[in-house]
């Protein structure tokens, strides 16, 4: 059966998601700029209130997935810390200044944090060769590729990611995401053949899910 991943950027969305039948989270913070770490506190309150899969976003800021030494050493400072807290993986991905994997930091992260699964973000959109960077993850011990297949969402980029679910060939998981709403998973489900789907499943225009939307999403993926 495929599964739901939601997007949460507040401790009231990682709670609806969980009620309406996600099966996983992302946690994350400022969703104006794409998701990025949140707080120890945040991870501490989210964690004693959710039981399914909790996976922590590791981004020091927004804007590029090019990060100079001070900030790999905080991403790996924060994989140290945030793996002892009893969460279910990691949410990351580093970039060269040529827009390529950067393979030797991604392998680095994956590594330290071993053995909890890791998933390479919406980085992979920004990419100059996806089927090259697709070998890459694998070759670097990611489980997951978050992407919009290197398009703007998952409507301009639906061809896209049916390459990649074939090209991965259940050796990395495709995840599609980016403008997913239950409005348009189904064409994309059928199209992708893909087995994870992600959704921060918000729709008024705040930073909390909306649970009938949640549970429109899972409906669709249970048919």
């Amino acid at each position: 059966m495929p599964s739901l991943e939601i997007a949460c950027f507040n401790l009231e969305s990682a709670e609806i998601a969980q009620k309406s039948g996600a099966d996983r989270i992302e946690l994350c913070v400022e969703m104006s700029i794409g998701g990025t770490t949140p707080s120890l506190e945040m991870i501490q309150n989210v964690k004693a209130k959710i039981n399914i899969p909790i996976y922590v976003m590791i981004r020091p800021r927004g804007g590029n997935f090019v990060y100079n030494e001070t900030e790999l050493e905080w991403m790996q400072s924060k994989i140290k810390v945030v793996k002892e807290m009893g969460i279910n993986g990691f949410v990351f991905g580093i970039l060269d200044a040529e827009n390529k994997v950067d393979v030797i930091q991604n392998t680095a992260l994956v590594s330290l944090a071993k053995p909890l699964p890791c998933t390479f973000h919406r980085a992979f959109d920004e990419v100059s060769n996806p089927f090259q960077a697709l070998e890459e993850l694998v070759a670097c011990g990611f489980q997951t590729i978050l992407t919009s297949g290197n398009a703007k969402n998952v409507n301009d980029g639906v061809t896209q990611l049916k390459r990649l679910v074939q090209k991965a060939n259940n050796r990395i998981i495709i995840m599609p995401g980016g403008s997913l709403r239950s409005s348009n998973l189904k064409i994309i489900q059928q199209k992708t053949n893909a087995i994870f789907y992600h959704s921060s499943a918000i729709t008024d225009g705040t930073e909390t899910a909306n649970p009938i939307e949640i549970q429109r999403l899972k409906s669709i993926l249970n048919e």
